[in-house]
């Protein structure tokens, strides 16, 4: 088993940043690929970005230049740094982890104002 805590979401204005942040404890020694998805009202949950154990990364179209995902091995942690924000990154943001099964955060919300 892997748990999952995310924090760092929150109401920011258009252009704004934020970073979130989300800790993995349990059976960590399996983990894989870490990422994180979203999920606007009315929509899909889609990916956003994730990244290996490597450092290998990819990003979903429409963040990339503006979202930087990276992981701490160590801290066994996933961030997301998100710059530029518009209204349409609005959304529940998840944790996503990748070990002998895939685990998911609780999510957090993510409010852009124009």
């Amino acid at each position: 088993q892997v748990q999952l805590v995310e924090s760092g979401g929150g109401l920011v204005q258009a252009g704004g940043s934020l970073r979130l942040s989300c800790a993995a404890s349990g059976n960590i020694f399996s983990i894989n690929i870490m990422g994180w998805y979203r999920q606007a009202p009315g929509k899909q949950r889609e990916l956003v970005a994730q990244i290996t154990g490597p450092g290998r990364t990819n990003y979903a179209d429409s963040v990339k230049g503006r979202f930087t995902i990276s992981r701490d091995n160590a801290k066994n942690t996933v961030y997301l740094q998100m710059n530029s924000l518009k209204p349409e990154d609005t959304a529940v943001y998840y944790c996503r982890v990748v070990a002998a099964n895939i685990y998911w955060g609780q999510g957090t919300q993510v409010t852009v104002s124009s």
